[in-house]
């Protein structure tokens, strides 16, 4: 199982990339970060500056067909910068039309927001995104996670870091029925 793990240069939430990448890595899987820019990450605490990590690939030069699953970290700042970078949002815009399983969790909507990809499915987020899922057409909910089936691929999506572990549960069964 091959999974991207898309974020910012910086302004990701550790725990929500951190905790997602291991699972995958305990389940035999393997993840790979692709950034709009090479380098480093910056991830955060909240706020406050957290750890760096190595960014694998440029979003640019990523092929959806090397992947199972995409996930999209949150904290505040990470999905609204990859919300103005065309190639992100391209690039998550094709997991969809591949139809292949995407997951997000916390402010991780607003990029597929952004992607038109959130009409007519049921999601759940950080709360403060729930006017804005409601006004790109999705269904709100809150809820621990949700996995939406409604179009050719599969949505997965939790609230908050507290929802980690039904978060990981949910995208791990997921991505494992896909084969890149």
């Amino acid at each position: 199982m091959k999974v991207a793990f898309l974020v910012a240069p910086e302004g990701v939430e550790q725990v929500e990339l951190t905790d997602p990448w291991q699972a995958v890595k305990d389940a035999g899987g393997t993840p790979t970060l692709l950034s709009t820019q090479g380098g480093r990450i910056q991830a955060f605490n909240h706020l406050d500056k957290a750890d760096t990590f190595p960014v694998d690939q440029q979003v640019a030069e990523a092929r959806v067909e090397d992947f199972d699953g995409l996930v999209l970290p949150g904290g505040v700042a990470n999905p609204d910068m990859l919300r103005t970078d065309e190639k992100a949002v391209a690039f998550v815009r094709d997991f969809f039309q591949a139809g292949k399983p995407v997951a997000s969790i916390c402010h991780g909507p607003w990029t597929l927001i952004e992607a038109g990809v959130v009409r007519d499915r049921r999601i759940t987020s950080w709360p403060s995104l729930r006017t804005d899922i409601r006004n790109a057409g999705g269904n709100w909910v809150d809820e621990e996670v949700s996995v939406c089936t409604n179009g050719p691929n599969t949505l997965i999506t939790s609230r908050m870091p507290d929802d980690l572990k039904a978060f990981d549960t949910a995208f791990l069964r997921e991505f494992s029925t896909v084969s890149a």
